[in-house]
């Protein structure tokens, strides 16, 4: 996992306000993609993306603004690789196509677990229910 926090934070450093203006408005058809995702191997990887979704939506419009911006940056970044057509292991390959999406979220999740389960807390979702496990 220490490869993959180093890439989340080396491209979430990227991320700026801008950027996550622009994902905010491709949001809504992105959650329709996600939901389409065939991951049984990785259960909780629409759930945990459906949730990356709404941190940033709520953060971006100022709805929710007690999280750090690079908690936002970070799901922002995992939301765009999620999203995009081309990555590490291609998602045609049987049964880890979705292995380094998966990877990347749990990054995010991970490296802000304090601050997203504070989020978690006050929007009423259960955040062992999101959980940072595959």
């Amino acid at each position: 996992m220490p490869e993959i926090a180093k890439f989340v934070n080396s491209g979430s450093c990227g991320i700026t306000p801008a950027i996550a203006e622009k994902v905010l408005r491709q949001l809504p058809q992105w959650k329709l993609e996600f939901t389409q995702i065939r991951a049984p191997e990785f259960p909780h990887l629409v759930d945990q993306l459906e949730f990356l979704a709404d941190a940033v939506e709520d953060s971006v419009e100022g709805a929710y603004r007690e999280l750090p911006y690079m908690a936002v940056a970070q799901a922002v970044f995992a939301l765009l690789y999620a999203h995009k057509k081309m990555s590490i292991l291609p998602e045609s390959i049987l049964d880890m196509g979705r292995a380094d999406d998966s990877s990347v979220v749990r990054a995010v999740l991970i490296q802000n677990e304090k601050a997203f389960a504070v989020y978690a807390g006050t929007q009423g979702i259960d955040w062992q229910g999101i959980t940072s496990q595959p």
